[in-house]
């Protein structure tokens, strides 16, 4: 399981929320919890169906501004698309 944790100020607009919602419930695998008591989303993801900056720009689109806490973990990070060389 991948866990991630987002601050979003100004998340408890309930628009908003709703907004994120519609959002993040397209995402397959995906398992998240607002608190909008102070402004975070815990997201659960069972294997890696969305990358981190594919959530940073759901957010963004809402006219948040997220801030990710704690560790990012690699199954969410992009791929390089070229190896370095080897000499």
């Amino acid at each position: 399981m991948i866990e991630l944790e987002v601050y979003a100020g100004e998340l408890c607009a309930l628009n908003k929320i709703l907004e994120l919602d519609h959002h993040l419930e397209a995402i397959a695998g995906l398992c998240y919890k607002v608190d909008s008591n102070h402004d975070l989303v815990y997201l659960e993801l069972d294997e890696p169906t969305i990358l981190v900056h594919e959530i940073h720009a759901i957010f963004l689109k809402l006219g948040l501004n997220p801030r990710f806490i704690g560790a990012m973990p690699a199954e969410l990070r992009p791929k390089p698309k070229t190896e370095p060389l080897r000499v």
